[in-house]
């Protein structure tokens, strides 16, 4: 007996055991749809015209008119369908003329007869995203209110500016390379800036609606997204004003510097993962060490009391940086091709080690773009490293002429032993 219900029905076949399982199917998806909207109901005292019982009649109806289609008629299933939608038209005029004019119910009812006929056809894990998608939205209905309300005008004109870019702007650019080396790609260029903004943004709406006093630790994960030298700068500063917080301005700033090794290994993973071969164990590392840093100051330092700091990431999305950046990379990428014709492996190296005095995703991606094609594999991957060890120097000095003497000696001792942690896994990519 086939039991292989996971897959669409081929040449019109379905075997008894097939039926019931998908039958089953259909009748839990509306069961967890309708208990939902049941539940919805007593929770925020409203009238709903469908409840549970309803709701798995309904995808039992989608289930039943799509197997009816398939052995007479596929009006059948389109028949179903317009009654249904029809029953839902009736019963929001009547609800809307008493002053409820919420349609959420009556659009999951139309979903629901749907997902009965999308699971007949055999699309059963289709059907179960969709549905979990659904109970989300559903559910999610007090939550996205209040986030609506917290929304302001300047954040949603740069919602609207972030889609127009990355759904309007970026399918049309040129996918064809350019200029000196033709490693210029317009297209590859604007996903570089759609990136950077995007991460930007994110972070600005997840420390927007996660709350201001979580704590310098997940503000320093957040801002590590964007830029590990951001909050080294920005946590130096703030620990001459607070030097009773050095400890904790350090754990963020550990914090920071981790998530910034996993960024390379994100970046390098998009734009060439054959590097990341050998290149995985050097960066474990000095993710392993730079972790370690982290945990054991913060460990040290748990109980103590905490006052709570954020980093302003300033615009909610800011568009000039961005751009800056992308104009950064190209020029990265002329930068790293003319070493790299001109003189060798110690003109790559060079440029990736000035490269990082900002931060490192510029080098990252460029190198990692040219590694295998027009650079040898081995030198993007000691070009990688090299920028990480430049860019910890950097922090270093940064820490050390902006920061409170405690916040020195933390920083010194813990990026010490980074930098230690860089030079072993260079040594090891290169043995």
């Amino acid at each position: 007996m086939d039991t292989n219900f996971l897959s669409p029905i081929e040449n019109g076949q379905l075997t008894e055991f097939d039926f019931v399982i998908r039958m089953l199917v259909t009748a839990g998806i509306g069961f967890v749809l309708g208990l939902e909207r049941e539940y919805s109901q007593y929770s925020q005292k409203v009238e709903i015209f469908a409840g549970l019982r309803t709701f798995m009649l309904v995808a039992l109806l989608g289930f039943l008119t799509a197997f009816l289609g398939t052995e007479f008629s596929n009006w059948i299933f389109i028949v179903g369908f317009l009654s249904v939608v029809c029953i839902v038209a009736i019963s929001y005029w009547v609800t809307s003329n008493k002053g409820n004019i919420d349609g959420t119910t009556e659009f999951a009812i139309i979903f629901t007869f749907l997902l009965g006929g999308l699971v007949f056809t055999g699309n059963i894990n289709l059907s179960l995203a969709i549905t979990v998608i659904t109970v989300v939205l559903l559910s999610l209905k007090v939550t996205l209110r209040s986030i609506i309300g917290q929304i302001t005008q300047t954040e949603l004109f740069a919602f609207v500016r972030f889609v127009v870019i990355a759904l309007l702007i970026l399918p049309f650019l040129p996918n064809e390379y350019y200029g000196p080396y033709e490693v210029i790609n317009p297209r590859e260029v604007g996903w570089v800036i759609v990136l950077t903004s995007g991460i930007g943004f994110v972070g600005y709406i997840l420390m927007k609606f996660l709350g201001t006093n979580r704590g310098i630790l997940l503000t320093s994960i957040l801002g590590g997204l964007v830029s590990s030298t951001l909050v080294t700068f920005t946590f130096s500063k703030k620990s001459k004003e607070n030097p009773e917080l050095s400890q904790n301005y350090a754990v963020g700033i550990f914090a920071a510097a981790t998530i910034m090794v996993l960024r390379i290994f994100l970046l390098v993973f998009i734009f060439n993962k054959m590097m990341l071969i050998q290149l995985t164990i050097p960066l474990l590392i000095i993710l392993i060490t730079a972790f370690g840093i982290t945990l054991f100051l913060y460990n040290s330092n748990f109980g103590k009391p905490q006052t709570i700091d954020k980093i302003v990431l300033g615009d909610p999305l800011n568009i000039k940086n961005a751009v800056f950046f992308g104009i950064f990379y190209t020029g990265i990428l002329l930068l790293v091709s003319y070493a790299n014709e001109t003189y060798g492996t110690s003109g790559i190296y060079i440029s990736s080690a000035i490269s990082a005095l900002t931060d490192i995703d510029a080098i990252a991606i460029s190198v990692s773009k040219l590694g295998g094609n027009t650079m040898n594999t081995l030198f993007a991957q000691n070009a990688i490293l090299i920028a990480t060890l430049s860019n910890t120097i950097v922090k270093i000095g940064i820490a050390v002429f902006t920061g409170s003497q405690k916040l020195k000696k933390y920083v010194l001792v813990g990026y010490g032993f980074i930098f230690i942690a860089g030079i072993i896994g260079f040594l090891v990519l290169n043995l």
